[in-house]
């Protein structure tokens, strides 16, 4: 695994395509964790009221509009940087979350979690050690297990919206699905 502070990481902050895996013909898997449609409505609502209230602050002032501008600013901006993360496999198979890089060489097995267990995943059963790419807007999550004996990280949770299809492009079975349903 390569860590997105690690020095052996030149593919994170690379300007050029292929190292970033923005090719797209080349991927497996590609998927960008965008914040829902409907908060760029909220985010419209709020820019409206924080708005209304430096006006009303202002009062009256020619200078009063500028808070409705600067709340639009700092709201794209918020909402924009929250759904730039991308998970993506690439044509030879490593997994790209966020900023990190894993090989499929030291992939022992994958799971999906259902957004039913997605909690128990994230609290007790969690591993202080396991690497992170947890998105709360998105339900579902893969589970990637590690097999490196150099690497401290026992596995990968991975938030994303389709978990078969990211564990087919790394081509390995869900474990998951082999599991018998849970009975009420």
């Amino acid at each position: 695994m390569t860590a997105p502070q690690s020095p052996d990481n030149t593919g994170g902050t690379s300007e050029n395509p292929a190292n970033r895996g923005d090719s797209g013909s080349a991927d497996l898997f590609d998927e960008r964790l965008h914040v829902p449609w409907w908060w760029w409505l909220a985010a419209a609502v709020v820019t409206g009221v924080v708005g209304y209230e430096i006006q009303l602050s202002a009062h009256g002032s020619k200078w009063s509009v500028i808070g409705y501008v600067v709340t639009a600013i700092l709201s794209v901006l918020v909402l924009w940087s929250m759904g730039r993360t991308r998970v993506q496999v690439t044509a030879d198979h490593e997994l790209r979350a966020h900023r990190a890089r894993l090989p499929r060489a030291v992939v022992a097995r994958g799971a999906s979690i259902p957004a039913t267990a997605k909690s128990a995943a994230l609290g007790r059963q969690l591993d202080p050690a396991a690497y992170l790419v947890h998105r709360f807007w998105v339900k579902t999550m893969v589970l990637i297990v590690l097999d490196d004996p150099d690497d401290p990280t026992p596995y990968w949770l991975v938030s994303t919206r389709r978990p078969a299809e990211l564990l087919a492009a790394l081509d390995i079975p869900d474990a998951a699905a082999d599991r018998p349903e849970p009975t009420a």
